[in-house]
Formats: structure tokens, C-alpha cells, sequence
């Protein structure tokens, strides 16, 4: 994750602003709030004002999963070229799923904000999505995620990580 996101801040550095940075990393899969902060912190962003740009990056393509993902990977699976990809997305994602078929609401929340490869916003979106969870259901679980990879990514980044880094 560290390598991408040095990737994204190389590729961006002088032609975008640091806040601007942190937000499209928090809406990147893989990277998302987690990156975003740990950016942040790099970059030296005030912590409320990354906090805020990140969360709202993250958030930001969560209903777009949620109510979309089914059916476009419905429509790219009838397609040659894209079935293959589509099947091992989904497998990968299925894969991840006990926790969120088991406990629902609080199993997606637990997923998406607990800072472990493979989790997180995109992921536990996807595998709600597939499991035909309701969007009201989901988009609320998904938020205390959110809120709750914000609590701990904020000790890391500007806490412990943000003392080794600067």
C-alpha cells in the first residue's frame, strides 16, 4: 500500500494540490481513507482538514457500489473480454465473505473500518452488493466503517506513524 500511494503522490506532486492528493487517494480502492491519512500525514495536511478530505473521499463511491456494481458486472460478464476479469473480481471478494454473510450489518462495519489487507470500503461494498444486501441496510454500515478506519488510521498516521515519519 505504502509503494502505490508514494506512486500516486509522485505522479501528482506539482500538478495538484496535497489536499487534492489525499482526497483522490481516499477514492482509490486498496488505498481509500487509509492511504489517504497515511498521505496526509506525509504530506503534512492539518489533521481535521485531512480527516474531513478523506473520509469524504472514501465515502464518496460507496453508493455507486452499492447500486450499480451488480449490474454492471451483470452487463461486462456477457462480454468475452471482460467475463474472465468480472469472474475472479467476484471470486476474490466472495472469498472475504463470512464475516459479512454471518453478521450483516455489524460484519460489513467491522470489515470496511478495521485496516486489514483486503478490507475496506470498495471490498466490503462489493461483497454487500453481491450478497444482495439492502442499500439501506448497508450504506449505514459501511459509514460507521468508515468512521471507525478513521478513528484508527488516525492514531496510526498522526499518532505513532506520523512521530516516525516527520
Amino acid at each position: 500500500m505504502e509503494t502505490l500511494m508514494a506512486w500516486v503522490i509522485n505522479l501528482l506532486s506539482g500538478k495538484a494540490s496535497k489536499e487534492l492528493i489525499i482526497f483522490i487517494i481516499s477514492l482509490l480502492p486498496i488505498l481509500e481513507l487509509r492511504g489517504g491519512l497515511l498521505a496526509a500525514s506525509v504530506l503534512n495536511v492539518e489533521y481535521v482538514r485531512a480527516l474531513i478530505i478523506c473520509a469524504i473521499g472514501n465515502i464518496l463511491p460507496i453508493p455507486f457500489i452499492l447500486l450499480l456494481i451488480t449490474p454492471i458486472f451483470d452487463r461486462l460478464k456477457r462480454t468475452k473480454l471482460f467475463r474472465p476479469l468480472v469472474e475472479k473480481l467476484e471470486n476474490r471478494a466472495m472469498s472475504k465473505k463470512d464475516q459479512i454473510e454471518k453478521y450483516q450489518f455489524w460484519g460489513l462495519a467491522l470489515f470496511v473500518g478495521i485496516p486489514l489487507p483486503g478490507t475496506g470500503a470498495w471490498t466490503g461494498c462489493l461483497i454487500a452488493a453481491l450478497l444482495g444486501m439492502k442499500f439501506r441496510k448497508a450504506f449505514p454500515a459501511a459509514l460507521i466503517g468508515v468512521a471507525l478506519a478513521a478513528v484508527i488510521m488516525s492514531v496510526v498516521s498522526y499518532g505513532v506513524l506520523g512521530a516516525i515519519l516527520r
